[in-house]
């Protein structure tokens, strides 16, 4: 399972890596109709998750009301305090592509009577453009951090292991070690035991007969 683990996380590597996080101008449909939009395609988040976090960066901003319906964020009256006192009105929605863990967050932005485009609100479309980089960039990679957190967790515990199975093999080979030690002794006490067995049969066949003779000197007092 640790192995699955670690192809997956390869595998989300090399996809961020072979995709640039880039905001594009496109048309795409609102509530309100198609409209201007800025696009940007976020990895390894689902479609609720991006909306939900979209949805509270948009609540940093001064506004009337942020809501979500129909799988539409509406920003009321955002105040943007880099474009001055007037209010926005900011419309998002995304795509999501499950099988590739991939999110499109459109997002267009009126200005009261016209939406932004980057042919008539060029400094307003590069900051729109930054924040929503800055945002795909930070949401993409919360997922992979969380991802290298626990790749270095079962990595570390692995190394635990690992640690432990030497310090057990030391303790082993140290055993062994004391083992023959004991083995060796036990063999030269055994030969030391035959032999002090075979002198004391010698003694004792001796003794025998010392008893022998004190008995047959017994049995000549009559």
């Amino acid at each position: 399972m640790k192995s699955y683990f670690l192809f997956g996380f390869i595998a989300i590597a090399s996809v961020i890596k072979a995709q640039d996080i880039e905001v594009k101008e496109k048309r795409a449909s609102f509530s309100t109709g198609t409209q201007p939009a800025l696009v940007v395609t976020i990895y390894e988040n689902t479609g609720d998750d991006v909306l939900s976090k979209w949805k509270s960066r948009l609540k940093d901003f001064k506004n009337e009301k942020v809501k979500e319906s129909g799988g539409e964020v509406v920003g009321d009256n955002i105040v943007i305090k880099d474009w001055g006192n007037n209010p926005v009105d900011i419309y998002s929605k995304v795509e999501e592509d499950k099988s590739a863990k991939k999110v499109t967050l459109m997002v267009a932005v009126d200005l009261g009577g016209t939406y932004l485009t980057e042919s008539e609100q060029k400094d307003k479309f590069r900051y729109m453009e930054k924040l929503m980089k800055e945002f795909a960039v930070k949401t993409t990679k919360e997922p992979i951090e969380d991802a290298v957190a626990a790749a270095q967790k079962a990595l570390n515990k692995l190394q635990d292991d690992q640690k432990s199975l030497e310090k057990d093999n030391k303790s082993l080979k140290n055993d062994i070690e004391d083992y023959k030690s004991k083995i060796s002794k036990a063999e030269s006490d055994i030969k030391k035991n035959e032999g002090d067995q075979t002198r004391k049969k010698a003694e004792i066949e001796a003794q025998l007969k010392v008893l022998d003779g004190v008995k047959k000197k017994l049995e000549l007092v009559k």
